[in-house]
């Protein structure tokens, strides 16, 4: 029913709308991608917008279609390659899945440089040109959005009260330079899909997985994992970008209108993650939950000793290795845009 009055009102609005339809703009039909069904980004976000929302604000003049990463069986490292040959005209994703092809993109999100989520909107903003630049380079595509994802933090089904803890422990991630902050304080970096960490943890197969808080508590890791330490090693940031000849081969007007409410959609996701952090330790670690059942993981907060000796790892390996991988012009960009805000600088050798 719900799908039925959608349509009757995109028509509806074809047919009455004063605005783009009505002016002689030939509608526009994107085809997107998205990214997890199961969270809120795209439930409450991601979905709504290309379902919904864009034929509303456009008078019809653009009509969306998305279906979730999940529903369609993509994995998310692929994504950007079919953005570029035409298979899907937008998608939602992570720079961390398309890093292994160009380190520039691990560049707006390095593992724990960033511990709040202020901070880390500035970065993003800072690093935007950059991102920009290449998505069009090397994808044939046009970034129109940065947004986040709740906090990454580490979830063990092992004895972890300090970052000293995590030495010797196996850690599944899935972006380089979190493996790169896992194995700087002692650990082992472990590749396992997100679908199969629950069976990781509970085999031993790994100690301890990284992963946002909300994805931790709705994929129920709290019924295999016993500890919550909640030192942010990153935040899933995620982008939003265009087919280039999609783009291109829309209207003046089309374009205005997407740029608009792309920005407001900007604004509404980072407004809503800063709420999703609390509210996912809660649930995870027994605490207050309206969402759901509550888990019964130990809470553990990173101390000063943990901040300090996550300094001295972020400047001696996460900087220093990804520099060595994105080479000393990128390096440089980097230090002039995101180091200037976090008082940090990589130096490639």
């Amino acid at each position: 029913m719900k799908k039925t009055l959608a349509t009757l009102a995109t028509a509806a609005m074809l047919t009455l709308a004063p605005g783009w339809a009505a002016a002689g703009d030939k509608p526009a039909t994107i085809k997107a991608v998205g990214t997890w069904g199961s969270l809120t980004n795209y439930q409450k976000h991601e979905g709504p917008f290309w379902n919904e929302r864009i034929a509303e604000a456009s008078g019809g003049s653009i009509i969306g279609d998305i279906k979730p990463q999940t529903e369609l069986g993509l994995k998310g490292f692929e994504i950007m390659r079919l953005i570029k040959n035409g298979v899907f005209d937008f998608a939602f994703g992570l720079p961390g899945y398309v890093a292994a092809e160009n380190a520039i993109f691990e560049g707006g999100d390095l593992s724990s440089v960033t511990q709040d989520i202020a901070t880390q909107r500035k970065v993003a903003d800072a690093y935007f040109p950059t991102l920009e630049k290449s998505f069009a380079e090397i994808y044939n595509a046009k970034l129109l959005m940065l947004y986040p994802f709740p906090s990454q933090m580490l979830w063990c089904n092992a004895e972890v009260n300090s970052l000293a803890d995590l030495k010797g422990k196996k850690v599944r991630v899935y972006a380089t330079t979190l493996g790169d902050f896992v194995e700087g304080v002692g650990g082992t970096s472990v590749t396992v899909p997100f679908a199969e960490v629950i069976p990781a943890l509970e085999k031993g197969v790994v100690d301890c997985g990284i992963t946002g808080t909300m994805s931790a508590y709705k994929a129920k890791w709290h019924q295999v994992a016993t500890h919550a330490y909640t030192l942010r090693v990153g935040w899933g940031l995620a982008f939003g970008a265009m087919n280039m000849d999609k783009w291109n081969s829309l209207s003046d007007d089309q374009k205005a209108v997407l740029n608009k409410e792309i920005t407001a959609l900007t604004d509404r996701m980072w407004q809503e993650t800063a709420t999703e952090d609390d509210v996912a330790i809660s649930c995870i670690t027994g605490g207050k939950c309206d969402i759901g059942e509550a888990g019964a993981m130990k809470l553990v907060k990173p101390s000063a000793e943990d901040l300090a000796a996550r300094d001295t790892v972020a400047n001696d390996v996460i900087l220093a290795r990804w520099a060595k991988r994105c080479g000393a012009e990128c390096a440089d960009n980097w230090n002039k845009t995101v180091g200037v805000i976090l008082g940090l600088t990589a130096k490639a050798e």
